[in-house]
């Protein structure tokens, strides 16, 4: 039995996200929920509130125990890209693209 939660739209890169998701995958939760708290990375916030959701599931939805919960998967999309328009020197222009993540986190009874 598994559960899940997922984040859309989140304005963060997806590449800065998964810095922060490497280091969780597989751990159990009371572990994964300490490394997030002293992870001074953007992304920590964000995989945190949506590893929260996904507990609050298996725990609420399935009644899974929380204490044998493991991150069984945990991944980071890309979400839609904005295009924004930085104006340079001589009439020229360059892009800018604020990109998006969508993140999931997955979470199963050992």
């Amino acid at each position: 039995m598994e559960a899940k939660s997922v984040a859309k739209y989140i304005r963060v890169a997806p590449r800065k996200i998964r810095i922060v998701m490497d280091l969780i995958r597989g751990k159990q939760i009371g572990e994964a929920f300490a490394i997030l708290k002293f992870t001074p990375k953007v992304g920590a916030d964000v995989i945190e509130k949506v590893l929260k959701s996904a507990v609050a599931n298996a725990e609420h939805n399935f009644d899974m125990n929380v204490d044998n919960l493991y991150i069984a998967a945990a991944y980071v999309d890309q979400g839609p890209t904005l295009k924004r328009i930085h104006p340079r020197s001589r009439g020229q222009a360059f892009k800018i693209l604020k990109r998006s993540s969508h993140v999931t986190v997955v979470v199963k009874e050992r």
